[in-house]
């Protein structure tokens, strides 16, 4: 099903200069089918499912230091999700049982940092920022991981 994630700002690279004003990411499956204005995006894609967020809607980031601590492995990748992260290195996530864990929930190990943007095509990691820089969402891959209640 085709997703448009919609909110007052959309941002191709966080440091982006011209932010989307009223902009919107649309998602079919893992991937990026378009950004631009909603109005646009709800015309192209008319029976899209259209979520409202609150904040600046960017690209999803890379988790650049340790892994937040947590009982478990799974728990340990799900609070980096939490944190607007879709991607680690794979100097903090080492262990089998991390990367076990990051693999079955889609989010990259990476040998080093890189920037992240949002791209026609590019697979779908977004993430939704409120004005303290604190993450609302996060979809990785797709598929809505995080939402703050």
């Amino acid at each position: 099903m085709l997703t448009i994630h919609a909110a007052a700002e959309v941002r191709y690279v966080w440091d982006d200069p011209e932010p989307v004003k009223d902009g919107a990411v649309a998602v079919e499956g893992a991937r990026i089918a378009a950004v631009g204005p909603l109005a646009e995006l709800a015309e192209r894609f008319p029976a899209a499912r259209v979520r409202r967020w609150p904040g600046v809607l960017g690209p999803a980031r890379v988790h650049e230091g340790p892994l937040p601590h947590a009982p478990t492995p799974r728990e340990r990748i799900h609070a980096v999700l939490k944190l607007g992260a879709v991607a680690v290195l794979e100097e903090h996530a080492g262990s089998p049982a991390l990367r076990a864990a990051a693999e079955r929930n889609d989010v990259v190990v990476l040998a080093r940092t890189r920037p992240t943007a949002l791209v026609e095509l590019g697979r779908a990691d977004l993430a939704v920022l409120d004005d303290d820089g604190v993450c609302v969402a996060t979809v990785c891959a797709g598929r809505l991981v995080h939402r703050r209640r």
